[in-house]
């Protein structure tokens, strides 16, 4: 798995709202990246509308959020669709973001459920696991953000 300090390996891929990105898009903001199971179920829906609610408060801290599943793009754009996500969301059928993040589940099918903190460099500082601690993953994503804000003054 990628591990904190490392460099966040590079991606493209097409996003719901039908854009392309690339990791380096985000260089100069801090990126939340978070990884989940499968698009429509209980805990993913629950997690996506958290991020959802919270995007504004997120972006206030100077992040960006990305979520990444390994359902098909026209599936992700549909739950985007369906819940209101404003944030760009991934459809990773191929797996190849999943694989280069380490986060394929080894019993299950699908990503396991990890955020990534990565920041302005492209060098993750935090990374958070936890399938069933849905609302941890949100809460340790705001805990970070207001910890590392530019000093005032």
């Amino acid at each position: 798995m990628i591990e904190i300090g490392q460099p966040a390996p590079d991606f493209t891929a097409r996003t719901t709202d039908g854009k392309t990105i690339s990791l380096g898009d985000y260089r100069g903001t801090y990126l939340v990246l978070y990884f989940y199971p499968k698009a429509f179920t209980p805990g993913c829906t629950r997690q996506a509308v958290r991020f959802r609610d919270s995007y504004p408060d997120i972006k206030a801290l100077g992040a960006e959020v990305i979520g990444v599943s390994t359902d098909d793009h026209q599936t992700q754009c549909d739950f985007a669709a369906k819940y209101t996500v404003s944030f760009p969301m991934i459809g990773d059928r191929t797996q190849a973001i999943s694989r280069a993040y380490q986060v394929l589940g080894k019993i299950l099918p699908g990503d396991r459920r990890i955020t990534f903190i990565i920041d302005p460099n492209g060098t993750v500082v935090e990374r958070y696991e936890s399938m069933f601690q849905i609302s941890k993953h949100l809460d340790k994503v705001l805990e970070f953000l207001r910890a590392h804000q530019p000093a005032k003054g």
